[in-house]
């Protein structure tokens, strides 16, 4: 059975799966909707994407706002920073994140809830990231914040990072902290 891991933000579940491995490589469940649901994690995804990005990449803080989009994020192939901000005004851990790396070595995943933002800094020299969410994607909800922003202060663990315009140009949380819908 799958491993929950202890974190610090309420809702983040961080499952290390168990590995079956011998001479001709490796099996996993990368998930198991009972599997999760036994670990507090009772999402249905709709969608799931791949993406592949460089050292030095970094992707977010990246969230939609309407529904919202839970995430079940895990790295098929090399080793990543993975990020995750809270972004629920009411709670007390607001604008606080946590990092956790993930790769594919001990195939750990990454839960993130509804109302937290999400982004991934890449360590290795390539990494593939793969991650199923629970809404469709909607380019009219997309939002983001900052990733450099020092009321969060994310330590993403990157020199000069790869960084998309629509990344260069994100808010800082204080300027979008009332419209949140969380």
């Amino acid at each position: 059975m799958a491993e929950r891991l202890p974190t610090k933000l309420d809702g983040v579940a961080l499952i290390e799966p168990v590995v079956h491995g011998d001479e001709r490589g490796f099996m996993l469940e990368s998930y198991s909707r009972e599997e999760w649901r036994r670990h507090g994690v009772e999402v249905d995804f709709v969608q799931h994407n791949h993406s592949r990005s460089r050292r030095g990449t970094l992707r977010g803080i990246h969230f939609q706002t309407e529904p919202g989009q839970a995430k079940l994020v895990r790295c098929a192939r090399g080793e990543i920073l993975d990020v995750a901000v809270d972004l629920r005004r009411g709670s007390p851990t607001f604008g606080r994140w946590e990092a956790h790396r993930l790769d594919d070595v001990r195939h750990r995943q990454l839960f993130l809830p509804v109302g937290f933002g999400h982004g991934f800094a890449v360590l290795s020299e390539e990494a593939d990231v793969a991650y199923q969410v629970s809404s469709l994607y909607d380019p009219a909800t997309e939002s983001g914040i900052a990733w450099d922003d020092p009321d969060v202060g994310v330590d993403w663990e990157v020199d000069d990072p790869l960084l998309s315009e629509r990344d260069k140009k994100a808010p800082r949380l204080s300027e979008i902290a009332d419209d949140l819908p969380f």
